[in-house]
């Protein structure tokens, strides 16, 4: 995005790309659907992001949910928005995007180098090529580098060796990734299944997307929006029976039959599906003291975090109290920053791929008025 703004102002633009092709986290994303964005009104959107310091709000401001769709459909796109309010491209890939967006830079004249990796930082930018050691001087510099997960695709987060004496950095941190949990024998029959109908919470965050329970512990996007307090230590929260009022489950509560069992209460009376009846078993007993609690407020013991190369995303990365509102670096001039490189944190469902949309745009924009 940075090298299609500068590009399309007329500068000589090169893109130096670690791996032998370019995209290969956006075409990641792509074999889920690609969700671009989310279609919902901006004060919401925005309060997804944490932090957001003045840098991040003005670019997602400038470039958020409709900018991203009338982008994507300008470049060949029809775009659909599904029940939830994610947009998708109707192809629900990523190659049809891509393939226009790198078709636009080249008649930009933008220049892809493949196989060019970052070896040294000073007046000049220094990389390791097939064709030996090539430095490269320019007016500015946007880096657009990456967080620290799924380091076959290139984001192993080995910049901040050559950064971190120029710009402040906060210690990667997993975001959007599974929980492990030490399962006892009983759970094994349910690993794979989704567990539907919840609400989720930890600490000052909730959700009501749904889980799936695997053989390492729970993984999927109910989870991972919430991954920011659980990382803090806050712990993990489930309301099997979510539409029901508290005194509605205490009426069927004092239903009960004599001598029924808690299994086949549970299914009579509430509905409960053997994963939902499982992990309350899992996690407050074959009997418990307060049954209205645990189907009301399950707390989830044990879950922690997966590896940080197994998540989505990671938090983290260089500091906004280090760089200018165009993200510059205030300690080298003509140095920009985009991405997840920046410490933001946000969910998935579309915040990811437009933040970073919106801030290499926004750094390219800083970049053209620092040589204007």
């Amino acid at each position: 995005m940075a090298a299609e703004m500068l590009g399309a102002a007329g500068l000589r633009t090169v893109v130096a790309e670690a791996k032998p092709s370019p995209a290969r986290k956006f075409l990641m994303a792509g074999k889920s659907g690609l969700n671009l964005t989310k279609d919902e009104p901006i004060p919401r959107f925005m309060s997804a992001y944490g932090p957001r310091p003045p840098a991040l709000q003005a670019a997602l401001a400038a470039f958020g949910p409709r900018e991203v769709i009338g982008w994507a459909e300008n470049l060949g796109q029809e775009m659909f928005t599904g029940s939830s309010g994610r947009v998708f491209p109707r192809a629900m890939k990523a190659s049809p995007l891509l393939r226009a967006w790198l078709a636009r830079l080249d008649g930009q004249g933008v220049e892809l180098r493949r196989n060019w990796r970052m070896a040294g930082l000073g007046d000049a930018v220094e990389f390791d090529t097939p064709d030996g050691v090539h430095c490269v001087s320019a007016g500015v510099v946007v880096f657009a580098l990456g967080g620290a997960s799924w380091a076959r695709l290139g984001s192993t987060g080995a910049w901040t060796d050559l950064l971190s004496p120029h710009v402040a950095l906060t210690p990667f941190a997993a975001s959007n990734v599974g929980l492990s949990i030490r399962w006892t024998p009983h759970m094994r029959p349910h690993f794979g299944r989704p567990v539907k109908g919840v609400r989720l919470h930890a600490g000052e965050l909730e959700s009501r997307g749904e889980f799936v329970i695997s053989s390492s512990g729970l993984e999927g996007g109910g989870i991972y929006a919430l991954t920011r307090e659980i990382r803090e230590g806050a712990p993990l929260y489930v309301d099997l029976l979510p539409d029901w009022p508290d005194m509605k489950v205490q009426e069927a509560l004092a239903r009960r039959k004599p001598k029924e069992s808690t299994s086949r209460f549970l299914s009579r009376a509430f509905r409960l599906p053997p994963e939902k009846r499982a992990l309350l078993m899992e996690f407050a007993g074959p009997q418990p003291e307060d049954l209205s609690r645990a189907l009301k407020r399950l707390e989830m013991t044990g879950a922690v975090p997966r590896p940080m190369d197994e998540a989505i995303s990671t938090a983290g990365g260089v500091r906004f109290d280090s760089l200018t509102e165009d993200l510059e670096a205030r300690a080298r001039p003509g140095w920009f920053f985009a991405g997840e490189m920046l410490d933001w944190d946000a969910p998935t469902g579309g915040y990811l791929l437009t933040a970073c949309l919106a801030t290499g745009r926004h750094a390219a924009l800083g970049a053209l008025r620092a040589i204007s």
